[in-house]
């Protein structure tokens, strides 16, 4: 169930940024015996990325891991703001405000562990995958019924485009 205040926040939202490992993954790091490195992806998030483009808001990457898949991933949906092997995210999330000339109460945050924390702070909305290690001290606005890996982007991005009734 959706607060008047939590709704109220989703309605601003302009853009969203995502962390992809925990999130858009279920965490694990895969490796063939070659020591080829693979993640699995759930279609749903990609449809919450393309449902959100539909009505007018993008999506942006910010990720930790320097990672060839993620970047084939966000290739195939069409995101333009791919933003991988970072180790300031506040930097990154700060040149996305300037891009979009956005505030930051007009941009959304999913995120699940330590390094999501300073932008999980400055951003207008937030949310973990109920798989979070870190929900205690993230303190989102959202602890999601998905896991990471299993529609949780998604779950948020409808969240989002249910409160800005298009």
């Amino acid at each position: 169930m959706i607060t008047d205040a939590l709704r109220e926040k989703a309605r601003k939202i302009k853009l969203v940024v995502t962390d992809i490992d925990g999130v858009w993954t279920d965490a694990k790091m895969y490796y063939t015996a070659d020591g080829e490195f693979m993640k699995a992806f759930n279609t749903y998030d990609g449809m919450g990325t393309y449902l959100l483009n539909k009505i007018g808001i993008p999506t942006a990457i910010i990720s930790g891991e320097d990672s060839a898949p993620v970047i084939a991933r966000a290739k195939k949906l069409n995101l333009e703001d791919v933003h991988v092997g970072v180790k300031d995210k506040l930097e990154v999330f700060d040149k996305l405000l300037n891009k979009y000339k956005l505030k930051p109460d007009e941009v959304a945050y999913i995120g699940d562990d330590i390094n999501d924390y300073i932008v999980m702070q400055i951003a207008g909305l937030t949310a973990t995958p109920a798989s979070t290690p870190a929900f205690h001290i993230l303190k989102p606005d959202v602890l999601l019924d998905r896991v990471g890996g299993d529609g949780a982007f998604r779950e948020f991005a409808d969240l989002i485009i249910a409160a800005q009734d298009k």
